[in-house]
């Protein structure tokens, strides 16, 4: 496969070079098959930088979430908790409070009434999971879609305790599972000329090697909600997971779990909610007009990307360091590409 392969979004990624982002890996899969895939550009600006290389780790950024999402159904799976109970069976801080309610589906689908976050500058000195647990609900549980980090740190947290382990080796196991070997948390300072350098702040200086979200760094990298770093040709193996199994191939999840992940849990106007995954709502979505209705995704904050079009039977992952340049919208590149992608492969 080489980047003649496909014209079209090649020439759209090459042409965000240098200026929307410094370093980026595509790769297209039909009927579960690699269809293409090729990098483009260095790990940073600067003069003799590194090249890309298909096998480049790009922090993974949110994508991180729906990872911890599979992770979760795997759980499921294996009788370590149920979709619908009460989480707070793993979560006592929760008993006789306001979020006694919650249940693990809403986490997934962040229809838990959590609240999406918190700058990073409030949580100096704080345990960043207890903050997570005990930040008052912005909405009841259940009564509508409120896209939360702090929801995917809860998860995190009860994921690890339904295993009776630290979640970095929940991830490593549900990762080899899923057959996304390359894909982990990274310790700090490991091998950071291998990663694409991110952003540039006057906190860290430029980011590189270490999680750019600030709660995930806070929390030693390892978080519910981002903290993983990966490859295209993982993440396109984790969207075969459930589109394969929707499709009929054999794959590590069984068909109903994967069928209930990329079904509407939570609606809004913007992105409907899946199980961890964001569902196509308009053509304005960053999986662009040519996708269908049908088809599920998620975006990460540093410029990343998976869509997967059920109806087609494709995958596209755009993974970028966008964030290089500033903190910039890359959905026109991202919907452009995906176009692209269904009129040359779909």
């Amino acid at each position: 496969m080489t980047a003649a392969t496909s014209v079209r979004a090649a020439e759209i990624v090459r042409a965000g070079l240098g200026t929307r982002y410094t370093a980026a890996l595509l790769r297209v899969e039909r009927g579960g098959r690699a269809a293409f895939e090729a990098a483009f550009g260095t790990l940073d600006a600067t003069a003799g930088a590194r090249a890309t290389e298909v096998t480049t780790r790009f922090d993974l950024a949110s994508l991180t979430k729906v990872y911890v999402g599979a992770a979760a159904l795997c759980a499921v799976a294996d009788g370590a908790f149920a979709l619908d109970e009460p989480a707070a069976r793993l979560l006592p801080e929760w008993r006789d409070t306001a979020h006694a309610a919650i249940t693990p589906r809403m986490l997934l689908a962040h229809t838990s009434g959590m609240q999406s976050g918190a700058d990073y500058r409030t949580l100096f000195g704080e345990n960043v999971e207890r903050f997570a647990l005990a930040r008052p609900l912005a909405a009841a549980p259940g009564e509508r879609v409120i896209y939360s980090d702090l929801g995917f740190i809860a998860l995190g947290v009860l994921l690890a305790r339904a295993r009776g382990t630290s979640l970095a080796r929940v991830m490593a196991d549900a990762c080899a599972r899923l057959g996304c070997d390359a894909t982990a948390f990274r310790a700090r300072n490991d091998a950071p000329e291998a990663i694409p350098a991110t952003e540039c702040d006057a906190w860290r200086g430029r980011v590189r090697g270490a999680v750019h979200d600030e709660k995930a760094y806070l929390m030693g990298g390892v978080a519910g909600h981002a903290g993983l770093f990966g490859t295209a040709r993982d993440v396109a193996a984790l969207a075969e997971a459930f589109l394969g199994s929707v499709r009929g191939r054999a794959g590590a999840l069984a068909a109903d779990a994967a069928r209930e992940a990329i079904d509407e849990h939570g609606a809004d106007a913007v992105l409907r909610r899946g199980l961890a995954w964001a569902l196509k709502t308009s053509d304005e979505n960053s999986c662009g007009a040519a996708m269908s209705r049908a088809t599920f995704g998620h975006t990460g904050f540093t410029g990343t990307c998976v869509w997967a079009d059920p109806a087609r039977d494709l995958s596209v992952v755009l993974l970028t360091n966008a964030v290089y340049f500033g903190r910039n919208d890359l959905r026109d590149v991202r919907a452009a590409v995906c176009d692209a992608c269904v009129a040359e492969f779909g």
